[in-house]
């Protein structure tokens, strides 16, 4: 067997190695695609001065649009008592303490009054 670089053998040899490295490479890409990453379809909003977090349940949630902080308010899901982060801030603040929220909060319909036959 010769030593020289371009012998039959070692040619051989390195093209098995690619073939082997493509399909490793191939099948990282293949598992990689069909990973499931949570909130992975939700578009993240376009400005970081529309990016809200929330803790709901006492699990940080988000992030949200002020669209869907909205949403939430109205389903009395964001109260004044719960948590509002977005960038910028130093620490969590109470929902109520946040101008945003609060401006959400001023213009959010109370509920639809119901018939009583």
């Amino acid at each position: 067997m010769s030593a020289d670089f371009y012998s039959m053998d070692k040619l051989v040899e390195f093209g098995m190695s690619m073939a082997i490295a493509n399909q490793m490479a191939s099948s990282m890409n293949q598992s990689l695609n069909q990973m499931q990453v949570p909130g992975a379809g939700k578009a993240m909003p376009t400005s970081a001065d529309n990016i809200y977090f929330a803790v709901i349940d006492g699990k940080q949630m988000g992030p949200y649009s002020l669209t869907e902080l909205s949403r939430l308010i109205s389903e009395k899901k964001i109260v004044k008592e719960t948590y509002i982060w977005k960038p910028g801030m130093t620490q969590w603040e109470l929902a109520e303490n946040v101008s945003e929220v609060l401006r959400l909060v001023a213009i959010t319909p109370p509920p639809v009054p119901t018939t009583n036959e």
